[in-house]
């Protein structure tokens, strides 16, 4: 009686190792840590922006995008540069580039008009919005909140 038990055992072992070789494998998952760094300034109605994305890494990424929204609506007309696109009133999108890991991106440069005249403040949130797929663990470096006075200084981010 002994022996059967031992072989009625050896038996569902048996079969539980043949079920998990059936499972396939997951493919992994790129990893970029993405950030932003730059400065804002404001000045008769204008929002200038200068940042330089950068990925910590570690793995590359092919391209991603950058959202960039104000606190105020944006003037109708804007001359946006190759790689930006307004996206509605108060966003612009732009791509980043090719970024390597460990590496700096082009800078992205963008002068945007605000609607209306009776400004003294705006509030620009930058973050991503897509980056080729990877999974950023570390989310909180490519969100950015900047305010900037309508007096000409540059506000760093």
């Amino acid at each position: 009686m002994r022996m059967r038990m031992k072989v009625r055992i050896a038996g569902a072992l048996g079969a539980a190792v043949v079920v998990g070789a059936a499972v396939p494998a997951v493919a992994a998952v790129p990893e970029a840590d993405l950030a932003y760094h730059g400065y804002v300034t404001m000045g008769g109605g204008h929002v200038d922006v200068r940042m330089v994305p950068q990925n910590h890494g570690p793995s590359a990424v092919t391209d991603a995008t950058v959202r960039l929204r104000w606190s105020l609506p944006l003037a109708d007309v804007q001359r946006l540069p190759r790689g930006c696109t307004r996206y509605d009133t108060s966003t612009v999108l732009c791509g980043t580039g090719p970024l390597a890991a460990g590496g700096v991106g082009r800078e992205i440069r963008l002068r945007v008009g605000l609607a209306g005249s009776s400004t003294e403040e705006v509030t620009l949130e930058i973050d991503t919005l897509w980056g080729s797929g990877s999974v950023d663990r570390n989310p909180g470096n490519d969100r950015e909140q900047v305010l900037a006075l309508d007096t000409g200084d540059q506000y760093y981010f």
